[in-house]
């Protein structure tokens, strides 16, 4: 990058990080550094709910998906405004009631503190592990510019985060979102702008819409029922909305961005400011993916989108034969954009040979870097392909710009889980099994909690090379947990005559099966003669209704007294 890039990100990057310290300097008490005092508006509590979804994956894997596939991933949102809607109606005002710090504190008072704690738990688990891929996916982007060992980029921004989050808590992580939000947004539009204006000097909008819906890049609805496939409108609809519910409505690194509004309508507005803007947001960002796609039919692609890959392999004995495949791959690209260009319809008639050879040559391609002995930081090139094209077409300064965008949404999202995971440690574990005559410092111990977490994201990130796409790992990770602990909160708020024992038992068994089908399906496929595999966002809705139907029915074969909220 140009010094001029250098100085826009790291610029932006300390903007924000001083900003957020500076801001909350004054804090001191533990309602201060863990909720804000409860005093934040509705708009920025819609911002930082969006910011603390909204991570770096979000702008590094979800555009390689709308290169890849397409709009069809925007399909996982559809349950999101119902599930805001359902939280705002029914959540909300008992958490505001309560004058909760974590919404595992509500369970305790439901049920008993076994059932808190074990909720809390798989929420740490997740969670924490979870915030090490947040940190991992930026750190793809130094490794790529700077070529420097994935452990140093890592150890940096892992760092870099934990500073101000340390620093300021739940109100720096808001204060922050204001600003990363705002840097996330000028820099996509501003980026979609340059995509789109560089389009249109070689092709005009029926000719970009034509290419993409050619290349099966347009289909953002699938209407066939299949539980097997992970994108489709009934899982959204149905399975998303029970993920939905789970992440927004008792995940705490979503659930503390709005404990801490100023009344039941604030906090609300927030919800409803995100069941309104989201799903427009990541259309948007798969849109963008979309244009890169039709980009690259009628500019020259790299031949891998990884370029410490070809660095590698070039300088290896199978130079001469990836040297080979990528002539051939150049051969290709030119005979299509003359296709394009002359004979459109020709084009769209043999498009499948077009994308069968194509996708052939990858294949080769692949098993070439493979055998000279690359090890690829992800398994899915297609978590390179925005920021390749950020590289190699934006103009000076917004190259800058964009990877600012992709650090601040690393920060946002990474801070707001560390505030979480420390919120939920203090509350729920330190405070509520340690004698009030030990808890003497309750701000020093969340600002240890939260430097420990950020500490343990960092240690998880040094691993996570070994995942597949960037995105669907945070998705599926938070799929494995999240039904269980929403299953727990649906009883609590809807099966009165259940208690805690009922719906601990009933918990651990739904988190062993989602656990079991995840890990172990294939196995148990052949071993009982049919599939039962299934896309992991059904996971959200079969560990939810297994945690009630057998809370209902271990509490039915064991009557007793019902504990009730007063």
């Amino acid at each position: 990058m140009h010094w001029i890039d250098w100085l826009v990100l790291f610029g932006t990057l300390i903007f924000i990080t001083v900003y957020g310290i500076y801001k909350t300097r004054g804090i001191k008490s533990e309602a201060g550094y863990l909720a804000s005092d409860k005093n934040t508006p509705w708009w920025a509590i819609g911002l930082s709910i969006m910011a603390t979804q909204a991570s770096a994956i979000t702008f590094l894997s979800t555009p390689g998906l709308g290169y890849q596939t397409g709009l069809e991933f925007v399909q996982f949102y559809f349950g999101l405004p119902i599930a805001m809607i359902i939280i705002a109606v029914a959540f909300v005002p008992l958490y505001h009631k309560l004058k909760v710090y974590t919404a595992y504190e509500f369970l305790e008072k439901r049920f008993d503190g076994k059932t808190r704690l074990l909720t809390a738990s798989l929420f740490l688990i997740q969670r924490g592990l979870a915030a090490g891929i947040t940190i991992y996916a930026p750190s793809i982007i130094l490794s790529q510019i700077l070529g420097l060992p994935l452990h140093i980029n890592i150890l940096t921004i892992g760092i870099l985060v934990i500073l101000y989050t340390v620093s300021g808590g739940t109100n720096a992580v808001t204060q922050t979102h204001k600003q990363q939000m705002a840097v996330i947004f000028i820099g996509l539009f501003i980026a979609f702008g340059f995509l789109y204006f560089g389009l249109r000097e070689q092709l005009d909008n029926s000719q970009i819409l034509d290419i993409a819906a050619v290349g099966d890049r347009l289909n953002a609805i699938d209407w066939h029922f299949d539980l097997r496939e992970k994108y489709n409108i009934w899982s959204g609809l149905i399975a998303g909305t029970f993920l939905m519910l789970s992440y927004f409505g008792t995940d705490q690194s979503q659930v503390q961005r709005y404990i801490s509004g100023k009344s039941i309508k604030e906090i609300r507005t927030g919800l409803y400011f995100n069941a309104i803007l989201k799903i427009p947001m990541q259309f948007f960002i798969l849109l963008l993916g979309v244009f890169v796609f039709v980009f690259y039919q009628v500019n020259k692609p790299p031949v891998h989108f990884d370029q410490l890959a070809i660095t590698h392999v070039q300088q290896s004995e199978y130079a001469s034969k990836f040297n080979d495949l990528s002539a051939e791959k150049s051969a290709l690209f030119e005979e299509q954009k003359r296709r394009i260009e002359n004979d459109f319809d020709g084009y769209a008639a043999e498009k499948e040979a077009y994308a069968d050879k194509k996708v052939q040559i990858d294949k080769e391609i692949d098993a070439v870097i493979k055998q000279s002995g690359y090890s690829a930081p992800v398994d899915k090139e297609s978590d390179f392909v925005f920021i390749t094209f950020v590289l190699d077409y934006l103009p000076i300064g917004l190259i800058g710009l964009l990877m600012a965008v992709i650090f601040s949404a690393a920060m946002s999202s990474t801070a707001a889980e560390l505030n979480a995971l420390a919120t939920t440690t203090v509350v729920d574990f330190y405070k509520n099994l340690t004698p009030e005559t030990k808890q003497k410092n309750i701000l020093k111990v969340s600002k240890l909690m939260t430097a420990g977490w950020g500490l343990f994201a960092i240690a998880f990130a040094l691993m996570a090379q070994f995942l597949d796409s960037l995105v669907e790992a945070v998705n599926i990770l938070g799929s494995l947990f999240y039904g269980t602990v929403l299953g727990v909160f649906l009883v609590g708020f809807y099966a009165k005559r259940i208690k805690g024992q009922a719906v601990f038992i009933a918990a651990i068994i739904s988190e062993c099966v989602v656990l079991t089908l995840y890990f172990f399906d294939k196995n148990i496929s052949q071993l009982i003669g049919f599939d039962i595999s299934v896309g992991y966002l059904w996971y959200n809705l079969i560990a939810a209704v297994l945690v009630f139907v057998l809370a209902f029915v271990i509490q039915e074969s064991r009557p007793s007294k019902v504990k009730t909220l007063s």
